[in-house]
């Protein structure tokens, strides 16, 4: 088939679908579709071809938070595809997607990307409601049919009454290579020599109330044993990481928190021993599933649809009032208990998420729709 997948940016500011919707295009491209994958970006236009797969970037118009783009727009009109795939909401292209879906006669797959959690949809829900009825009008009540990356994703889009049909299909996760682990490890030894002196445990997502960033500190200071170090990583968003340093500063744990900006830099997984992530909500969560690919056993809330850690005895997946206690367990556990932890929820992982697998399901649900 040939296929369109839209993603409103491939910065790494906006998060995992910067990572995800990339590697899921190529997978398609790997089991044989030819596949166009179209977003915006601050800077001219640019393309990247590769067998079966092109990326093409178009320049984002004003306002630039709405990802309008002329040139999205008519080049997504030069492509006749079997079907179009938009990842997540409230942005102008998704209406670009619903408007050329339309006149193809061609399925409309939208991907939410975690936007239809009860914390996502009812923050600032005012805006939502007017991107809804003005940014994309009618996109949703048109989609042909949804995927989640989880069940409970599935569960909540069909809580909110869309009765279309709804694809479960998990991101995938690459095992890190060698180069990319080196990388990391000589940029963070120099950045954050202390976390390769102390037992060291990893926040590393986006600066956003979402994720319970302050809360997490608080904790931390609070429960964790004096000799660990948390290092908080991430995307400024809602909080900058002078806020955040400032705000540690005041609560006297400067030698117990290290803030640092993940804007462009390698991924700081080869520092910790342990992951934290207290999300609000997730769909998937991708940088859970990177934390287990490099070895990293993981502590997040159940608010995050990876029950299956705990289940499998590679982590812990609890409500956020259990969370001190997971957390102080996790941090408990010495050095090797935690390597053997992580080894196995490494393996757990790369066997459980495919990106080929991912592809798999997504493109046989193309098919049922057509």
């Amino acid at each position: 088939m040939e296929l369109v997948q839209i993603v409103p940016s491939l910065e790494v500011r906006h998060g995992g679908p910067s990572v995800s919707v990339p590697a899921l295009s190529a997978g398609l491209a790997a089991i044989g579709h030819d596949v166009t994958l179209l977003s915006t970006g601050p800077q001219e236009s640019s393309e990247q071809r590769a067998d079966r797969f092109r990326v093409r970037i178009s320049r984002r118009g004003r306002p630039e938070g709405f990802c309008p783009s002329a040139g999205l727009r008519r080049e997504l009109h030069r492509l006749n595809p079997q079907a179009i795939h938009s990842h997540g909401l409230w942005l102008r292209p998704l209406h670009y997607a619903h408007h050329r879906a339309r006149e193809l006669a061609v399925p409309l797959v939208i991907s939410p990307r975690g936007m239809m959690t009860p914390w996502a949809w009812n923050h600032r829900r005012w805006r939502k409601s007017l991107a809804n009825r003005f940014v994309h009008p009618g996109a949703l009540a048109a989609a042909a049919g949804w995927h989640a990356t989880s069940q409970a994703e599935a569960e909540e889009i069909a809580a909110l009454g869309f009765q279309q049909p709804v694809c479960v299909a998990p991101n995938g996760v690459n095992p890190p290579s060698a180069d990319s682990i080196a990388r990391a490890e000589a940029h963070w030894r120099q950045a954050c020599p202390e976390a390769f002196r102390r037992p060291t445990a990893l926040f590393y997502s986006r600066l956003h109330v979402k994720k319970r960033v302050l809360e997490l500190i608080d904790l931390w200071l609070e429960h964790a044993p004096k000799d660990w170090l948390l290092l908080v990583v991430g995307i400024p968003e809602g909080y900058s990481v002078r806020e955040l340093s400032a705000y540690v500063d005041r609560e006297e744990g400067f030698d117990r928190v290290e803030i640092h900006d993940g804007s462009d830099v390698p991924a700081p997984y080869v520092a910790a021993s342990v992951f934290l992530l207290p999300s609000h909500s997730e769909n998937f969560g991708l940088v859970i599933a990177e934390a287990l690919a490099h070895g990293l056993t993981a502590v997040v809330t159940d608010t995050t649809p990876w029950q299956g850690l705990a289940q499998a005895g590679h982590g812990w997946c609890v409500p956020w009032e259990k969370y001190p206690e997971a957390m102080g367990a996790a941090l408990a556990e010495g050095p090797d208990r935690l390597r053997a932890r992580g080894a196995s929820a490494r393996t757990w992982a790369l066997q459980e998420f495919s990106w080929e697998k991912t592809a798999e399901i997504l493109a046989r649900f193309y098919v049922q729709l057509r």
